[in-house]
């Protein structure tokens, strides 16, 4: 099917609305700024840092977590913006104590989490921690916080947590909305702001989610493929209005640097989730990732696309077969485009300005973010030859 979405620069700057096109030509617009949000001062661009799950799955400790934190200062990954360590799943002792708080494995966490933390913050960083709105946590290794919210949310903010990924294993059937607004409410009544990352992706969570959460999870869990990847870029777009300032859509973690994708391909996956403004949440071991992970990693240009202030998500404008163009508007007028070649071989991709909005006659400068390139005077158009599963990204500013 032949997609397109005609975003209006005036429009999305003096409203934040998006109006969308199909092949059909039916049409809808939808104005972000009469939705209520949580308000909790976070989140103001998605959020950035290093989760525990993607590489490490429960094999995780103390000693990982400060190393990582020593990585991401180290490597320069702070400076690039990267902020929380979160600490995911099978961090606790199956069982609560006598009264009734949740307790940190003594053979992996045998400093204690508050520790953990100071050591944490100490680097100029944040702490993040793993719960699950469900009587015991996806991995079956540690109680969840079904029933415990208030007590949990304060035990966290004793500690110094700084995030919260709020999982919906063994649930009891309870709708999603009723357990994570209990959650939403003690952690505005802990003392402390603590960023609410809500992991399930069941009752359409986009519809309502913005009123509990900082991010809400669009799809299922990722995996370390390229059919994973794409498909959960997929699924996200559907979403894309209902993004905004504190109120992210969550594709799931990156998994670039963990081996099962080529470079090229972590560089689509990296670029489509900025475009997207995604949270970029590395999912390697950055204590040994390789330099092309790195030089995905701290591309501080496609960073920046993620954070742009204005805070719209990107979305898939132009579709020919395997060939793609994704774009979305940023603030100061400018766009961000992607050329996204899905197919087995080289082939040549173009983006015209109607699919994103621009007058044909608009005269801009193209910044390659990868290749860290400018070219001038390009009117019209823009096409490119792109490798099979690699991208082209751009910034188009108009003279």
């Amino acid at each position: 099917m032949h997609l397109k979405v005609l975003f209006c620069f005036s429009f999305l700057l003096l409203s934040a609305g998006i109006t969308t096109t199909d092949a059909a030509h039916t049409t809808f617009t939808r104005t972000y700024d009469q939705r209520i949000l949580l308000e909790n001062g976070l989140g103001r661009t998605p959020q950035m840092g290093w989760n525990s799950w993607n590489h490490f799955g429960c094999k995780i400790d103390e000693k990982l977590i400060r190393g990582t934190a020593d990585a991401i200062v180290s490597t320069g990954l702070a400076t690039a913006g990267y902020e929380y360590v979160n600490i995911d799943d099978c961090w606790a002792e199956l069982h609560r104590d006598s009264q009734g708080n949740l307790v940190p494995k003594t053979e992996t966490f045998p400093s204690g989490i508050k520790a953990l933390a100071d050591y944490v913050h100490n680097k100029g960083l944040k702490l993040g921690i793993y719960s699950d709105a469900g009587s015991v946590t996806c991995s079956n290794e540690m109680p969840g916080s079904l029933g415990h919210e208030e007590q949990d949310a304060k035990t966290f903010a004793s500690w110094g947590i700084d995030y919260l990924k709020y999982d919906n294993c063994n649930n009891h059937g309870i709708s999603p909305q009723k357990r994570y607004q209990k959650m939403k409410i003690a952690l505005q009544n802990s003392g402390r702001p603590i960023f609410y990352s809500i992991c399930q992706w069941q009752n359409n969570p986009a519809t309502w989610a913005h009123e509990v959460g900082n991010s809400w999870r669009t799809t299922d869990d990722i995996a370390d493929s390229w059919d994973s990847m794409t498909s959960r870029a997929d699924e996200n777009d559907k979403w894309a209005t209902y993004a905004k300032p504190g109120a992210w859509n969550d594709p799931d973690m990156l998994e670039v640097g963990n081996g099962g994708m080529t470079t090229e391909e972590y560089r689509s996956h990296f670029s489509i989730w900025a475009l997207a403004k995604a949270p970029l949440l590395i999912g390697c071991d950055t204590r040994s990732m390789s330099n092309e992970t790195y030089e995905i990693l701290s591309n501080k240009e496609v960073i920046a696309i993620d954070a742009n202030t204005l805070g719209v998500q990107g979305v898939k404008v132009n579709k020919h077969g395997q060939l793609e163009v994704w774009a979305g508007p940023l603030a100061d007028n400018k766009a961000a485009v992607i050329l996204w070649n899905r197919g087995d071989s080289t082939r040549h991709i173009t983006a015209n300005w109607s699919d994103i909005g621009l007058n044909s006659t608009t005269v801009v400068t193209a910044r390659d973010l990868w290749a860290h390139t400018t070219r001038y005077s390009i009117k019209g158009h823009i096409s490119v030859p792109v490798k099979s599963h690699a991208c082209k990204m751009y910034v188009l500013t108009p003279q």
